[in-house]
């Protein structure tokens, strides 16, 4: 079957839809330590209904986790993640740290699927990216046992171009509407 996304680069490919760590990736490709800055960490009430439609997949109640993923002090990307309320301290032991280093740490098998990728546009984003938007974004699942365990939104800062490539962004844009 063949391929009907636009021309994206295969350094953006795998950081888009590739199953591996994207923190992880950031602090290979930077060469420095990729740390996570965290924004918010509280309960969710409204997530089934401006989230992800995977959420309906966790029971609830749901905490939302929001983070800066940072290397040298610059925006990286945006991350959020949702996670059942009774779980989550099991699960990210060490808040102020990447989810992968939480979730690496037993050795445990996890498995990730990204469900979608999008474009955004928020003033937001394009303030703290210092970059006029829209942006790649994607969503995915972490499963454990078979079940999911989290719910993943990670929006990147178009400035990885100069470690990644050219994105193929503007091709992507004029195929599909963006969201916000």
């Amino acid at each position: 079957m063949k391929n009907s996304l636009p021309n994206i680069s295969g350094p953006w490919k795998l950081m888009l839809l590739g199953d591996g760590s994207p923190t992880r990736h950031l602090q290979l490709l930077t060469n420095q330590e990729t740390k996570i800055k965290l924004i918010s960490m509280q309960l969710d009430p409204l997530s089934t209904q401006e989230g992800p439609t995977e959420l309906n997949q966790l029971n609830g109640p749901l905490i939302r986790r929001q983070v800066w993923i940072k290397s040298n002090n610059k925006n990286l990307a945006w991350a959020e993640s949702w996670w059942n309320a009774d779980q989550v301290s099991e699960n990210l032991k060490a808040k102020e740290e990447p989810i992968w280093k939480n979730l690496t740490q037993d050795r445990s098998e996890l498995f990730r699927e990204v469900d979608c990728i999008s474009l955004v546009n928020a003033k937001w984003l394009e303030d703290q990216f210092c970059f006029k938007g829209p942006f790649w974004s994607r969503n995915y699942r972490f499963f454990r046992n078979k079940k999911p365990l989290t719910i993943i939104r990670e929006v990147f800062n178009p400035n990885l171009e100069t470690l990644l490539g050219y994105s193929g962004i503007k091709e992507f844009s004029k195929l599909y509407s963006s969201s916000s």
